[in-house]
């Protein structure tokens, strides 16, 4: 279940240069029977003539896609969080690669990132195949 409420209640009176909405989103998510409620808030420089709370949810739900598609396969199959990389350009360079990676692996139409990278790991001559490297 999920329910988007939207105000404009305090507008006026927010620091926020642009905050046209506030949003509260309520979802609750049952897995395994077990039933997990959330509540994030947020806001919006769209007013309520540019997007109802239908469009603001749709919204809400794609920023979640992009985040998922990049961020969450960085950080959950490469490991970027864990990363104690931290000094000088060698944090951006690892990211570059590992966008890179990502990118490629895509492009080839992979379906699990992290079997093909292990495949990739552990047969070398294939990588350098798929790069047309030899």
């Amino acid at each position: 279940m999920r329910t988007l409420t939207t105000t404009t209640v305090g507008i006026d009176t927010c620091r926020w240069p642009g905050v046209k909405q506030f949003l509260r989103l309520e979802r609750c998510v049952t897995i395994d029977g077990v039933t997990k409620r959330a509540v994030p808030y947020a806001v919006t420089s769209l007013s309520r003539e540019q997007a109802n709370a239908d469009r603001l949810l749709q919204l809400w739900r794609d920023r979640w896609a992009i985040e998922n598609r990049a961020f969450w396969v960085r950080d959950e199959v490469f490991g970027e969080d864990a990363s104690r990389i931290r000094t000088g350009l060698a944090p951006h360079v690892l990211s570059v690669f590992r966008n890179a990676a990502i990118t490629l692996l895509r492009s080839l139409k992979v379906s699990n990132l992290t079997a093909a990278l292990r495949q990739h790991a552990l047969k070398l001559p294939l990588l350098l195949d798929r790069l047309r490297i030899r």
